[in-house]
């Protein structure tokens, strides 16, 4: 798919190899199931989020760590079939890449995951080429990489280049990055220290001085707040965006995905109607076996 205009992207953070199964369901202790489906994907919040940006029409890199072990050949070829450029900060190490194995129920959509969460190898900002945001119209950035997001977010603000973050969860760090943001786009599970609810994670992120913020919820309506830096955050101030209603087939990556299309969408769009076309871009690949046949299904 191809828009008017290319933009370029930068995506700092995680890149996993997903094993991806289609199932009745999870298998319970001591039994063996055969799954319906079965898919191999790289994966990682930013790593799906730079494919969805490239499939609609842009230029992605991933600035993260691959590595050279014989498995990190799947990610690269995906990565390469989508168009997508891994910038490896660490190419020589010859662990192996994060794994994660999903079972998606084939009746619900839900997902299981079992993964090794934490980047064993977190690299340095050193490891940063000095044109690495050269002609980069925007960066995203998921926190898994933490020195090296900090850094090319603070480098990203002195050259006026717009940065979203993907906030998962709440990392230790990301009060270092979070003053460098024009975008926190978080999910429900993103808490900051000593917040609790959505209406004090909004007052957190105003309270630092981030313009734009919003906190998606799954099939519920997204909570956005935009340009309101003054210190006394009321709760009516705080809007409601409604997504589509689906019959979700899987929900993985779903997300990510949602990232991707907004720094697609930002740059051409309102805060608002970014986040709006976003939504229905996640929805989409929510009616799609694993995270990358929405594309083909478009």
């Amino acid at each position: 798919m191809k828009n008017q205009k290319s933009f370029k992207g930068l995506f700092v953070g995680l890149v996993t190899l997903d094993l991806i199964y289609l199932a009745e369901s999870p298998p319970k202790n001591n039994q063996k199931l055969v799954a319906d489906d079965y898919l191999v994907a790289a994966g990682g919040p930013v790593t799906n989020a730079a494919v969805a940006f490239s499939y609609l029409g842009n230029q992605a890199k991933i600035s993260g760590v691959v590595g050279c072990h014989p498995m990190t050949q799947l990610i690269k070829s995906d990565l390469a079939n989508y168009q997508v450029e891994i910038i490896d900060n660490y190419p020589t190490t010859e662990n192996p890449p994060p794994v994660s194995s999903i079972i998606v129920s084939k009746e619900t959509g839900e997902r299981a995951v079992i993964s090794i969460n934490a980047v064993k190898t977190q690299v340095s900002s050193q490891s940063i080429s000095p044109d690495i945001l050269q002609d980069i119209d925007i960066v995203l950035i998921d926190g898994h990489q933490m020195k090296l997001g900090c850094a090319i977010a603070q480098k990203a603000k002195v050259e006026n280049i717009p940065v979203v973050i993907d906030g998962g969860s709440w990392k230790a760090g990301f009060e270092k990055l979070l003053p460098f943001v024009d975008y926190a786009i978080c999910s429900a599970n993103f808490y900051p220290p000593d917040s609790h609810n959505s209406e004090e994670v909004f007052a957190y992120l105003n309270q630092i001085g981030i313009p734009h913020i919003a906190i998606t919820h799954g099939e519920k309506p997204i909570q956005y707040l935009t340009k309101n830096l003054s210190h006394n955050l009321s709760q009516s101030e705080i809007k409601i965006l409604d997504v589509p209603k689906i019959q979700p087939a899987d929900t993985l990556g779903a997300g990510d995905i949602f990232h991707g299309a907004f720094c697609h969408y930002v740059l051409q769009e309102t805060f608002t109607t970014a986040l709006e076309e976003a939504a229905k871009i996640a929805a989409l690949s929510c009616q799609f076996f694993g995270s990358r046949r929405w594309m083909t299904n478009h």
